[in-house]
Parts: structure tokens; sequence; C-alpha cells
């Protein structure tokens, strides 16, 4: 299984009050992996990355989708020496791509429970 499909589960096993829907699309280049949606947030999404190092590889089109899309966008993070995560709001795409890890404005998961509560308090 790939590095994100294992990071979707934990996704999916840690927001189980979030209805998700996730997206494989060639065609439209940049969207996000996945739409959440729940009745208090309404429709947000969440770009998935497994990074070996400090550098978020975001395509340019990823980087534009959430340019143009800066709020209730997240993009969340997962290193492979990491337990828990990092959320960004889809707004530090740019400073991410530049900067990777040390860009500013991530939140910081004590614990993958965390996930949902931040996400919904979008």
């Amino acid at each position: 299984m790939k590095a994100e499909s294992k990071l979707w589960q934990k996704v999916k096993r840690h927001t189980p009050n979030i209805t998700w829907t996730r997206v494989e699309s060639w065609s439209s280049f940049g969207f996000p992996d996945l739409v959440g949606y729940t009745e208090k947030a309404g429709f947000f999404t969440v770009e998935l990355k497994v990074t070996k190092s400090n550098k978020v590889a975001l395509s340019p089109h990823q980087i534009s989708f959430h340019v143009k899309h800066p709020t209730k966008t997240f993009i969340l993070i997962q290193t492979r020496d990491a337990c828990s995560p990092k959320l960004y709001p889809g707004a530090c795409a740019l400073e991410l791509s530049q900067l990777g890890l040390a860009a500013p404005g991530a939140c910081e998961l004590a614990s993958w429970s965390e996930l949902e509560r931040l996400l919904l308090g979008a």
C-alpha cells in the first residue's frame, strides 16, 4: 500500500464524524485528494502528503489551487518518522513549497484524535 493510501486510512479512522470523498482526478490537476463534509462545517478539502524529509512536494497546480482557494482548504503532511501529522491551511501552500516543513502556520497535532477537531473548527 502506498504511503498516501496509508495516510488516507488513518484520516478515515480518526475522523468518524466527517463524510469523506476521496478524489482521484487526472482531469483536474491540482484538485486536493479529499473533500470532507459535515452539516456544521460544510465542505472543505484536504491535500495529503507524505515526506521522507523536510521538503514538501507540491506541484504548481496544487499550489495554484490553494492560492486561488485559501479558505477551508488544508494540507495534511505526515513525515515517515513522526507519529502525528502536521496540518497546514491551504493558504500556506506557496511557503510550504519554498520552505518545506519550516513554513509557518502549521498545527502540529499532539495526537490523531485532534485532527477532526481542527478540521471542524475551520
